[in-house]
């Protein structure tokens, strides 16, 4: 799939298991991995960094494989964060780029990059609207954004 505005490919990314089952390789229980993921959000992991640690650590390629679940729906719903992680992300490069536009007025390509994360922001925050991983009256605000 093209990207969303520079009109490539692209060809780095790391490929998905083939298999929906574990490897053959692998020696935990569903129960140990579902164990392993709680210990490890109490510890305050956000989830990618929990799915980090399992692959580094404990050689759990992924855990919808083995548990039967996705890793976001393993840990706890006070243990989540408010705002999913990639439209938290994408908040923080937002404020950031209008922290430089307010230095640098005449930055032109810095004013369309602002413009272009604002509008994935949006898209995004729709998307998680509908699906009710965020509140119906959460709204984008860059004043806001900056306060991050």
């Amino acid at each position: 799939m093209a990207r969303l505005y520079s009109g490539k490919r692209g060809s780095s990314g790391s490929t998905r298991p083939v298999s929906r089952r574990p490897p053959s390789w692998f020696k935990y229980q569903p129960e140990e991995v579902e164990d392993l993921v709680l210990k490890l959000s109490k510890e305050g992991n956000s989830p990618s960094i929990i799915g980090q640690i399992l692959r580094d650590k404990y050689g759990i390629p992924l855990v919808s494989q083995i548990a039967g679940k996705r890793l976001v729906t393993l840990i706890p719903q006070d243990a989540r964060p408010r705002v999913p992680e990639d439209l938290e992300s994408l908040v923080k490069r937002a404020a950031s780029a209008a922290r430089h536009l307010e230095k640098n007025r005449k930055d032109y390509p810095n004013k369309r990059d602002l413009a272009l994360i604002e509008s994935k922001i949006h898209r995004l925050a729709a998307y998680y609207r509908s699906i009710g991983r965020l509140p119906k009256e959460w709204q984008y605000k860059p004043v806001a954004a900056s306060l991050l």
